[in-house]
């Protein structure tokens, strides 16, 4: 009896750990069907209805014989590993870029991300999340196939009522009887098929688009003509979005900033721009505006500065300007540059700094202006300058900010000091560390025009994207605020017809562009033939 009593309860073990296996691969698979790939529907009650398509394709299954029906059911389990994987990414890129991953054009862009968590993390750590991430994707690959297959094999032991059950479930989800999961399975691989249709024609629109460049053969001495004799700095501000001027800090720095300069005999005007890209992708929108083309994917990026297509600053060159790029964020070799036709390139290791990095920032904003104006704008017997400058400090993951310092102290940047280690923040933190981020960039502007400002120069500076949506929420705009700022009434003639209200603070009715207009409008109101109201 004793030895009976044993093999019943190692036997009623294994099939409590059986039931419970099956109840778990169950789970997995549920969860891999109705698992959303957008951030606003990630909720519990998105895991409360009912699969349609999975139930459909289980009944199928249990109409195949054995050997078909295990194979069937394998591949079928891969597929929604892999399906499970891009509503991961899709989820993950939502949360940053405001939309899904697409399976075609989007790959160069974990490049980027690495050198993001090598900056933020350190070599070792981003090694072992690379390989986590690797794992990860492995073990949902595995773990689902095996999952539907043990799954499919245990109602196929009970083939009748499990027909019955499963047949009763899918009448009531087809016909609305009981809810059923939106947005899912069929939903996202439709979605993703037509993006991947819209991507392998998109090199054909955008040559189109390229093909239509009005300054293409314009000479250089009828470009410009309105602004000759002065320097004008196109500044971009890293996560400078409309979102930002619901910062109540923010909106206070522009609002003095506005009567500083006022009282300085500086004017400003301000309006909107539409980025092609939010929370992510700035060399997206800097190329947009420079270009005057609309480069939202890295595909049309690379086709970008493979062409000879007219920038803002080859403009600026072509009309006997001195080009230059002020590109802090750049620590390796960029070809690209050569693209922009920028006649020098300040990179991070050109500006001289060698104090503390704060975050992401190589170099903090005030510095970068410094550096900038100590090799381009201090040197007697000059041509004047068109500098492009994309500053970095309001760059994630918006740690502590520099003190702003009088411009006479700031040395090689050793003056700095280190913020502190890394701490554990919430939500809230994070939002008033990136508003505190955007005000340090702004003031370092505000405070570079009026220490270094004169009648001959003309600042443009405006954000790139819109930080990540776990900032602003769902359904935000890609909007971002650009200004001009100068002495010279003559500019603001010159632009008067765009609508743009006064002040360094766009108000909320100020006209929105699309950013790739910003380069066809700026070279038609700063030529020989402007029509000033337009």
């Amino acid at each position: 009896m004793p030895a009976r009593s044993t093999v019943d309860g190692r036997g009623a073990t294994r099939r409590v750990l059986a039931h419970l296996m099956t109840a778990l691969a169950a789970l997995l698979v549920l969860f891999g069907l109705l698992l959303p790939n957008d951030v606003d529907r990630l909720t519990p009650a998105a895991f409360t209805r009912l699969p349609a398509e999975g139930l459909l394709v289980l009944l199928l299954l249990l109409f195949l014989p054995g050997k078909a029906r295990r194979v069937t059911a394998l591949v079928g389990g891969m597929a929604l590993g892999l399906l499970t994987v891009v509503k991961l990414l899709d989820l993950g890129f939502d949360a940053v870029l405001y939309r899904p991953f697409d399976l075609l054009l989007d790959w160069p862009l974990f490049g980027p991300a690495v050198d993001y968590l090598e900056v933020t993390l350190g070599h070792p750590a981003t090694l072992a999340a690379i390989a986590l991430a690797g794992l990860l994707v492995l073990a949902v690959l595995f773990l689902t196939a095996r999952a539907t297959l043990r799954l499919t094999e245990a109602l196929a032991h009970r083939r009748r009522p499990a027909i019955q059950a499963v047949a009763v479930l899918a009448v009531l989800a087809v016909t609305a009887t009981l809810p059923v999961a939106t947005g899912s399975t069929g939903a996202v691989v439709y979605e993703h098929a037509r993006r991947v249709q819209a991507g392998l024609h998109d090199q054909e629109a955008f040559a189109a688009a390229a093909a239509v460049d009005p300054f293409r053969d314009t000479p250089g001495p009828e470009l410009l003509t309105a602004l000759r004799g002065k320097d004008v700095v196109l500044a971009f501000v890293e996560s400078y979005g409309r979102d930002a001027l619901d910062q109540a800090g923010v909106g206070t720095v522009l609002d003095n900033g506005t009567r500083e300069l006022g009282a300085a005999g500086f004017a400003a005007r301000s309006g909107f721009l539409t980025s092609p890209t939010a929370g992510g992708g700035s060399w997206l929108a800097q190329a947009t505006l420079l270009s005057g083309l609309w480069i939202d994917n890295e595909q049309r990026y690379r086709t970008l500065v493979a062409s000879e297509r007219l920038t803002l600053n080859g403009a600026f060159r072509r009309a006997n300007w001195s080009s230059v790029g002020v590109v802090p964020g750049i620590t390796r070799a960029w070809p690209e540059g050569a693209f922009f036709d920028y006649q020098r390139i300040h990179a991070a290791a050109d500006l001289g700094y060698r104090g503390p990095r704060f975050g992401y920032a190589t170099t903090p904003d005030q510095f970068t202006l410094a550096a900038f104006q100590r090799a381009e704008r201090a040197p007697a017997n000059r041509p004047p300058v068109m500098a492009t400058i994309p500053l970095v400090t309001s760059h994630a993951p918006w740690t502590p900010t520099p003190a702003l310092l009088d411009w006479n102290d700031l040395g090689d940047g050793s003056v700095y000091l280190a913020p502190p280690g890394a701490q554990d923040r919430g939500p809230a933190q994070v939002r008033a560390d990136y508003g505190h981020a955007i005000e340090y960039s702004l003031r370092s502007l505000i405070s570079y025009l009026r220490t270094h400002g004169d009648p001959n120069l003309v600042l443009v500076f405006l954000g790139d994207h819109q930080p990540a949506q776990l900032l602003t929420g769902a359904n935000n705009t890609r909007d971002v605020p650009i200004t001009i700022v100068a002495k010279d009434p003559a500019v603001f003639e010159r632009t008067a017809g765009w609508g743009w209200t006064e002040g360094l603070a766009p108000a909320p009715g100020a006209p929105v562009w699309p950013m790739d207009a910003f380069r066809d409008r700026f070279l038609t109101a700063f030529g020989p033939t402007a029509d000033v109201r337009r």
